[in-house]
């Protein structure tokens, strides 16, 4: 019987897998968007700056990207990161708001009154609470304050930046590297425009009660008043956050927010020549999304979106779902073609327990990438009986000698 079973089966679960392997990537084209080949590319959206990205942080859907995976220089930009490495600190309890720092002499030269650049005015050798330099970081844009925060947490700021750099991969971000607190100049000192569209997206749902504070139009310190330097906070769009950076080599950059009709969305600009280009660029690409786009559903929460070839089980695939409900942001004038992917690396051996990572889902609007997110086993794959995982393997050695045969042609 077992003979019988296996000759019988051999041949299905053979071309099962030499199609898996021939197709690489599984295919599907989401809703009716089939039937309609035709490829916008955003909607005929441009844009004057080098590098622009817009995202729907819900539903983490891209609207617009310009060159969003370039390496940059981020200027004040890069204190965004400080920012999210203090308040994980905060939420993991190993800081209090109440904690003092100390501005030393560096912070001082470095980031306050002498430096000439953006500071909070902190008296030199004074201690100051976190939360009150945290409030100069957001609205001032403080450098003397992230200094001394650096020295505190790190003992100086190369520490502080390796320390950056770690937190920033513990979130996802894969490109981005940090060197200082501050964002000054540094040719090591590099971000995409895309992930720090992600890093705001973290902070405004990872910190709630922080992100409240990039919505503070002004602070007083020293007896010095001053304003929040975003921009996008007078303009009445429903901004409420985040951060501007400027410097020579960097130009003038900005990662803002702002919500309308129950819609946020996030905007990033940067390499822009002048605070009015800035300014109005990101206006602009905010109107843009905000009265051109639409949430559609492209998967239900727990709806199987595809399969994973499996190696060695006691069943040849197991089923695939997402995080939760998976949804895309599309034009409203409708007529664009998406394209959705399942991408991993298989065949997955067993035994898959429910939950595991398997791979990512990603869908294309049109030309461009709109979308990305992690899938997940929605059920648990046993090992194989010894025949089974026998057949798996023959299988794989003719796949190899099918790969190798198509490279050679």
């Amino acid at each position: 019987m077992r003979t019988g079973q296996r000759l019988v089966f051999w041949p299905a679960r053979l071309a099962a897998c030499l199609a898996a392997a021939a197709l690489l990537l599984v295919t599907v084209v989401a809703g009716d968007a089939a039937s309609n080949m035709a490829t916008k590319k955003d909607e005929g959206y441009q844009t004057s700056v080098p590098n622009a990205v817009l995202l729907d942080p819900d539903s983490d859907s891209l609207l617009f990207d310009k060159g969003g995976d370039d390496l940059i220089a981020p200027a004040s930009l890069a204190k965004l990161m400080t920012l999210e490495f203090v308040f994980n600190e905060i939420k993991q309890g190993h800081i209090k708001l109440d904690d003092e720092f100390t501005i030393s002499e560096n912070a001082w030269r470095k980031g306050g009154a002498p430096s000439h650049g953006s500071t909070m005015f902190a008296a030199i050798h004074s201690r100051i609470k976190l939360n009150d330099l945290l409030h100069g970081i957001i609205v001032d844009s403080a450098n003397d304050a992230c200094i001394a925060v650096a020295e505190g947490l790190a003992g100086n700021e190369a520490e502080f930046g390796a320390m950056l750099t770690k937190r920033a991969r513990e979130i996802g971000l894969e490109k981005s590297t940090f060197t200082n607190a501050t964002g000054y100049s540094d040719p090591n000192l590099r971000v995409t425009a895309r992930e720090m569209a992600q890093l705001a997206r973290h902070i405004m749902q990872t910190y709630p009660d922080f992100y409240a504070y990039f919505a503070e139009r002004e602070l007083a310190w020293n007896n010095i008043r001053q304003q929040n330097r975003n921009p996008l906070l007078g303009m009445g769009i429903g901004a409420d956050g985040l951060k501007t950076g400027e410097t020579s080599d960097a130009g003038f950059n900005l990662v803002g927010s702002a919500v309308q009709d129950n819609l946020r969305l996030i905007v990033v600009v940067t390499g822009a020549k002048s605070e009015k280009e800035r300014a109005d660029e990101a206006r602009k690409m905010l109107d843009w999304g905000f009265h051109g786009f639409e949430a559609r559903v492209l998967f239900a929460e727990g709806q199987t979106i595809g399969q994973a070839k499996v190696f060695g089980g006691d069943t040849s695939y197991v089923p695939l779902v997402g995080p939760g409900t998976i949804r895309v942001m599309t034009p409203r004038s409708g007529g664009e073609h998406l394209l959705a992917r399942i991408v991993y690396t298989g065949p997955v051996p067993a035994p898959v327990v429910k939950g595991q990572s398997i791979g990512k889902l990603r869908v294309w609007r049109g030309e461009n990438l709109a979308l990305e997110v992690p899938l997940k086993a929605a059920e648990d794959v046993g090992p194989g009986s010894m025949s089974q995982r026998a057949m798996d393997a023959a299988t794989e050695l003719m796949i190899g000698l099918f790969r190798a045969g198509v490279k050679r042609l």
